[in-house]
């Protein structure tokens, strides 16, 4: 949905002028935000900084310390919790169902329960919630909030505790529903595909942008590059104004005062924050010849066999992504590897030089009594990285844990503000072999963007289980997939995986009609069989390369004047939209000289 019809539809909930504090710290200072029916909005923000008490005040779970929440009569609004309430007493079905049946639609809304549970992967209908894991009473929450009727439906982090393809199936759930979403979540690729509008929350302050993810990267750089530029202007102004203070004005006349009035106005006001990153240097001990080593390991748990005759001598730089089904064994084989859990038969065989980092899904060796600079001290009080030597106080604060929340108690932290902290006690260790169990639970976009770039340039070998789809292609080289007990190897990220698998899969002729129906789309992409241009490609084959050209002058030109604007947030939204809506004829442009200039070599080729 483009913002500039957004006037057209109608506002189903306000949240005005909301302020929340809790303790010292402030979450938000009279921010602002309107809900539009059909709106399906992202919430992004470092961890800590206030998304999950946003989700609350819209869902009415939380009251604000100021403003109001305004909505429309008889609104419906379902709020999926990270951590959900049961009755344990109830089986799997009735938790579901609960509060939701009525004589007219039991049997209908039963059978969609049952077809969500499934795609879950859940199909024991009447196991007692109690005796659920923890994914797995997620996964029914989950269900019981997509099966309800809902104006609003808020999802807190819907995709944890799902594997890849639970969050596949999500993603098409999603695009087809019609009401109005707004979710918490740090998949990009489901970002991309759901969102319609990102919002913000920054430092109290919540910004709202059109588009999807990859359309929110480019608009926040527009906009802080546009803050740097008024700042940049509000300091040259400052600067004379200064001088003709220091020239010794005198304030005797009114208008003399006034202008006075405004240089100090000018001086205490605050220019924007530089944005804070989480910085990291390669960090890893040198690593011998012999890394791990793994042969012919089995694994069963009664009469389910988990993992059957694998083996794999793991290389130097190696990047592994291991998938499967909840509870296929993913985890216990990086529980084997790190030598928590025993194989039933075969070997690990690691190298003396190995030093293994694992972090895991539960923060197990975190004590929560401890202050945040004490835990990280435990593992090292000084490192050395690509950078020289800095201290675990320097680390934490690459980590944004500024001074004061060094000496706070951990459990005083967020779930995302724990999660990292347990990841830099981790690498202060200095480990060469990187085993991460789903480090993507928990961390905000932000820390998961700089992990992955340290990943980049570390030296030694990670090994993940993951179900973020981005996080796989951006890092992983080699997918180790779960089959009926058998780990099957593809070469490349998740998206290659699919690829592998869909062609795999499907029949020879069936591959071809896909192929048929793709080239059918646009149908002058389709080449006729007699090599010849019509009229009309002649003429447009000979001024094509001028209004390519031409096309690319405009942009830059938009480009020139997004970079100078200094404007409202509206015309940068303007600028934006006409800039992306050139670049879409470009591209079309651009397909269509391919086209051309290969059907000019054809032709030329057969008159030879």
């Amino acid at each position: 949905m483009q913002f500039a019809n957004r006037r057209r539809v109608m506002n189903i909930l306000n949240a005005e002028h909301i302020s929340k504090t809790y303790g010292e710290k402030n979450i938000f200072n009279n921010a602002s935000l309107g809900i539009h029916e059909g709106d399906k909005i992202g919430v992004l923000g470092a961890n800590g900084a206030g998304k999950t008490t946003l989700l609350k005040i819209v869902a009415g779970i939380e009251e604000p310390d100021q403003g109001e929440v305004v909505q429309g009569r008889n609104l419906k609004i379902r709020y999926l919790s990270q951590n959900p309430v049961f009755d344990n007493e109830q089986s799997v079905l009735e938790a579901v169902l609960f509060g939701n049946v009525t004589d007219d639609n039991k049997w209908t809304l039963e059978s969609e329960a049952k077809t969500i549970l499934n795609h879950l992967d859940i199909d024991d209908y009447e196991t007692p919630v109690k005796q659920l894991s923890g994914g797995q009473k997620k996964r029914v929450i989950l269900a019981k909030v997509l099966l309800e009727d809902a104006d609003i439906l808020i999802l807190d982090e819907p995709t944890n505790h799902l594997d890849n393809q639970m969050a596949q199936w999500l993603e098409a759930f999603l695009i087809n529903y019609r009401g109005t979403l707004i979710m918490v979540t740090h998949d990009r690729y489901l970002l991309d595909c759901i969102s319609n509008r990102i919002v913000e929350v920054d430092k109290g302050n919540l910004y709202s942008y059109p588009g999807n993810y990859s359309e929110f990267v480019r608009l926040k750089d527009a906009r802080i590059n546009m803050e740097l530029a008024s700042e940049r202007k509000r300091q040259s102004i400052l600067k004379k104004e200064l001088e003709w203070l220091a020239r010794g004005a005198r304030a005797r006349s009114t208008k003399q005062k006034a202008h006075i009035s405004r240089i100090e106005q000018m001086v205490s006001q605050q220019g924007p924050e530089a944005e804070q990153f989480v910085e990291l240097g390669s960090v890893s001990s040198r690593m011998g010849k012999k890394t791990v080593e793994l042969y012919n390991i089995s694994k069963k748990y009664g009469d389910r066999t988990l993992i059957r005759d694998f083996s794999y001598i793991f290389l130097k730089n190696d990047r592994i992504g291991i998938i499967g089904k909840n509870g296929c064994g993913k985890s216990t084989l990086l529980k084997i590897i790190n030598g928590i859990v025993e194989q039933d038969t075969g070997s690990v065989e690691v190298g003396q030089t190995i030093k293994i980092g694992y972090f895991s899904q539960e923060n197990e060796s975190m004590d929560e009594s401890l202050k945040v600079i004490e835990y990280v001290r435990e593992g090292a009080e000084y490192i050395d990285t690509g950078d020289g030597k800095i201290s675990a106080s320097q680390m934490l604060e690459r980590f944004l844990f500024d001074g004061a929340m060094q000496w706070s108690v951990i459990g005083k932290l967020s779930g995302g503000e724990k999660r990292r902290l347990y990841l830099l006690r981790i690498l202060m260790e200095a480990p060469n072999v990187l085993i991460l169990d789903e480090p993507t639970n928990d961390l905000d976009i932000q820390t998961l963007s700089i992990l992955e770039d340290y990943l980049d340039s570390f030296e030694g070998i990670v090994i993940t289980v993951s179900h973020d789809r981005y996080f796989l292609d951006r890092i992983v080289r080699r997918i180790f997939a779960f089959e009926g007990g058998q780990l099957k190897q593809y070469e490349g990220g998740f998206s290659d995986y699919v690829l592998a698998c869909r062609d795999y899969s499907q029949p020879a002729q069936d591959n071809k009609k896909e192929k048929m129906a793709e080239k059918s789309a646009k149908s002058w992409k389709v080449q006729e069989e007699k090599l010849k241009f019509s009229f009309k490609e002649q003429r447009e084959y000979k001024t094509i390369d001028d209004d390519i050209a031409k096309l690319e002058s405009k942009i830059e030109e938009k480009e020139t004047e997004i970079a100078a604007s200094a404007s409202s947030y509206m015309e940068l939204n303007r600028l934006m939209e006409e800039k992306q809506i050139l670049e879409a004829k470009l591209e079309e442009k651009m397909d269509r000289w391919v086209y051309l200039s290969d059907l000019a070599e054809q032709i030329e080729s057969r008159h030879k």
